[in-house]
C-alpha cells in the first residue's frame, strides 16, 4: 500500500511539472469536443488511454513482490 501511493505520488508531481511546463494534457489530438448551440460536449479519449497505460505500469511495478 505504501508503494501505491509513493507512486501516485511521483505521479501528480510529474503530471504537475508538465502542466507548468506547457505540456497539454487533456487536449491531445485524440480528444473529441462537440459544440452545437449551447450545448458542449468534450470526450478525452486519447487523455484516457495514457493515463490508463501510465496507470498500468506504476501498478505492474510496485505491485510485484
Amino acid at each position: 500500500m505504501g508503494r501505491l501511493l509513493i507512486g501516485l505520488g511521483l505521479l501528480l508531481v510529474v503530471a504537475g511539472l508538465l502542466i507548468n511546463a506547457g505540456v497539454p494534457i487533456g487536449r491531445l489530438p485524440g480528444d473529441f469536443t462537440v459544440r452545437r448551440g449551447n450545448f458542449s460536449f468534450y470526450f478525452p479519449l486519447a487523455t484516457s488511454i495514457i493515463v490508463s497505460i501510465l496507470l498500468t505500469l506504476i501498478v505492474t511495478f510496485f505491485g510485484r513482490r
